[in-house]
């Protein structure tokens, strides 16, 4: 049975309760989502070949320091990177190090800053240089698919409404959807209930209620689904090596439909694809 509370008397741990936000929360989440997106929009001018993945982090470390945040991965569960980078097979969490990117890489970088004691969670996809067509397809099925995901969340919807709206198009498109991860609940904790599943059919999960507040982040593959972890207990790649992108936003039930927290104030969120 799925309890929903009033996040102002939550206990600060995840009790698999869902919070409800009030105003105060979602202006909160406001800020610290801003700083994340103002931060991935400075990377655009960053990341390009023979830039490190370390050199990624550092600026990341830097940016949020200097607007008074901290990255919510450094030295969490023992992870020592600011941010996540994840280039061409990686499906996520991978880790920065000083192996400059190549032209035709893809590359997404996933920066959660911690602001006030609220968290801003995002992530994106960056090409290096230019990049294969097939690549780029790929990108734009990946934000297509976070965007239909987006648009299925209203109060009265289930989350498996979101799922199935990812899972639909992503494999219409002749991609798989990857089922080891999902989106979370976020606020004043990292990861808090309730998973969002990025497959799915539209009636199962929980009732979406007003003042929820969650990431969506679906990982698209051009091959098959399947994912391993590496031996450092962080890098999932895909099973075949194939491609892989992921985009993330933190989004808000509203009384009609949801905000999207971490917009891009520059327009950067996913620039030259070819969107629908």
């Amino acid at each position: 049975m799925v309890t929903y509370l009033d996040a102002q008397s939550a206990p600060l741990k995840n009790t698999g309760q869902i919070r409800l936000h009030g105003p105060e929360g979602f202006e909160a989440m406001r800020k610290a989502c801003q700083l994340t997106a103002r931060c991935l929009d400075e990377l655009a001018s960053i990341v390009a070949p023979g830039v490190t993945t370390n050199t990624i982090d550092r600026f990341v470390f830097e940016f949020g320091a200097d607007h008074g945040a901290l990255p919510a991965t450094l030295n969490y569960r023992g992870y020592t990177k600011s941010s996540c980078t994840s280039i061409n097979h990686v499906v996520c969490h991978g880790i920065p190090d000083d192996k400059p990117l190549r032209e035709g890489d893809i590359v997404n970088v996933d920066v959660t800053y911690i602001l006030d004691g609220w968290h801003g969670d995002s992530s994106r996809m960056y090409p290096v240089g230019e990049i294969k067509r097939a690549a780029e397809r790929l990108m734009e099925v990946t934000h297509e698919s976070l965007m239909r995901g987006i648009a299925a969340v209203r109060p009265g919807a289930r989350t498996g409404a979101i799922g199935a709206a990812i899972q639909t198009y992503a494999e219409a498109e002749r991609c798989s959807v990857v089922r080891d991860f999902c989106g979370h609940g976020v606020g004043q904790l990292f990861h808090d209930a309730p998973n969002i599943l990025h497959y799915g059919t539209p009636n199962e999960g929980v009732e979406l209620r007003e003042g929820m507040i969650f990431t969506i982040e679906p990982m698209i593959n051009l091959g098959r689904p399947h994912v391993k972890v590496l031996a450092d207990g962080w890098t999932a790649v895909t099973r075949d090596r194939s491609l892989t992108a992921q985009y993330e936003h933190t989004v808000g039930v509203t009384n009609n439909g949801c905000e999207i927290f971490t917009l891009s104030p520059a327009g950067l969120f996913a620039p030259g694809l070819k969107l629908e």
